[in-house]
């Protein structure tokens, strides 16, 4: 994909320009631009010289003097101008594997790119990093990196993952060291082949690298219905506990939410999470929100009744209630949580951002209240779209709910900004 403008900052020299969405930008001082991190390289110049073909096909060559630090403002439709490098594994726990035909074309996509992980925070392998990547990495000092480990066992590790060049995890990772380069880790616990003893070894082995090794985060593994072979095996109770106990010597180490609720325990103390840098992997996402929660006064009455349902997923379930129970202290105001199931995927799959419009609208189809409010990551990225290809409307006219929908997982300051509203 080329460098395709998505759109411009108001007040930016971009703006000033008139460089719009649609426009291409071809190069800066004669060269051209790969990604982002070209980009934002070459734009730290006082002098720029802009090739930009407008939307019209006409191509402009545009100078133009700036602070060297100062961006241009534009926002493009990608991160990566050039082709995605591709995934070429065949990991046996593969999620984009384990999907339906007639979701959002974007979802059948496997990128295994380290500019992504750099730019976008997603997890990479790699199997697929060449010494033309490892150069332009050292050379530009990029970093932090997002890599999915695993497991540190050569041989377990090209089992899982059908790559034979899976086995030079642990070289790749002491290049990373040797490079000052830091990265996030992360291991999908598959059971009976990377828990228990395994587990420990790749977790010494990590702890060995030091300090550019910023965090760990272990991850159950997904298992939809849509699986046509029996090979992986759900994370029991029992395995959750395991893990957690195996889990508690390494200080960098977290498991994820999920881990706690199935093992039956309680959500870890704010401490546990350090500076919470696996957000998006699950980990701590249910502290945080109770801490976020918890830093607010409620208002002990509203001047209008009000009820207010919550569709959230199982795995959120567990903080809700907990916030659900001083909400409803608050009078006129009412709360309830109804979690959705997942018929789509299969019971164990728990998270919000897998929900489907229709599972949701059986959820909330028969429920009785004046807002149904569902967090935005159950929708595509700047959009109204489920998953499932069908949009917010259609949940509305089929559900006949009035829908309100809360920015990222749930925003408790739109909560409460909401609720005040009708403080007296």
């Amino acid at each position: 994909m080329p460098a395709i403008v998505s759109s411009v900052e108001k007040g930016s020299i971009a703006e000033e320009l008139e460089i719009e969405a649609g426009d291409i930008l071809l190069s800066i001082d004669g060269v051209e631009l790969s990604d982002l991190i070209d980009y934002r390289f070459y734009i730290n110049s006082e002098e720029l010289t802009l090739e930009i073909q407008k939307k019209n096909g006409e191509i402009e060559e545009i100078e133009l003097e700036k602070d060297y630090d100062d961006d241009l403002g534009i926002i493009f439709e990608s991160a990566v101008f050039d082709k995605i490098h591709p995934c070429l594994n065949k990991c046996i726990f593969c999620f984009v594997d384990q999907q339906p035909k007639g979701l959002r074309d974007t979802l059948y996509i496997k990128d295994d790119d380290y500019r992504l992980s750099y730019l976008q925070g997603t997890y990479i392998t790699l199997t697929n990093l060449t010494e033309k990547d490892k150069a332009r990495i050292s050379k530009m000092h990029l970093g932090p990196f997002y890599i999915s480990v695993h497991t540190t066992n050569p041989e377990l590790r090209i089992k899982m993952q059908k790559n034979p060049n899976a086995g030079k995890i642990m070289e790749q990772l002491k290049w990373f060291k040797s490079q000052d380069i830091p990265f996030h880790a992360q291991i999908v616990l598959c059971p009976g082949f990377n828990d228990g003893e395994e587990l420990k070894r790749t977790l010494k082995d990590l702890d060995s690298l030091g300090d550019c090794l910023l965090s760990v985060a272990i991850v159950p593994v997904g298992i939809t219905h849509y699986r046509e072979d029996s090979v992986l095996k759900r994370v029991t109770k029992e395995i959750a506990k395991e893990t957690i106990e195996i889990s508690k010597p390494y200080k960098k180490v977290c498991c994820s939410d999920e881990f706690f609720l199935l093992a039956g325990v309680d959500i870890p103390p704010t401490e546990y999470y350090g500076d919470f840098c696996q957000l998006d992997d699950g980990v701590g996402s249910l502290r945080a929100l109770l801490d976020d929660f918890e830093s607010y006064t409620l208002p002990k009455k509203i001047n209008k009744k009000i009820k207010v349902v919550f569709a959230t997923s199982y795995a959120a379930e567990y903080a809700f209630n907990k916030i659900a129970k001083d909400l409803n202290k608050i009078e006129n105001f009412e709360c309830e949580i109804k979690p959705v199931r997942s018929d789509y995927w299969g019971e164990n799959i728990t998270v919000a951002g897998l929900i489907t419009s229709d599972d949701l609208i059986r959820t909330i189809k028969d429920v009785s209240a004046d807002f149904i409010a569902i967090p935005s990551i159950m929708l595509k990225p700047f959009s109204e779209l489920f998953l499932d290809g069908k949009n917010l409307d259609y949940v509305k006219k089929e559900s006949n709910q009035n829908i309100w929908v809360i920015n990222t997982q749930y925003s408790i300051k739109e909560i409460m900004d909401f609720i005040n509203l009708y403080k007296n």
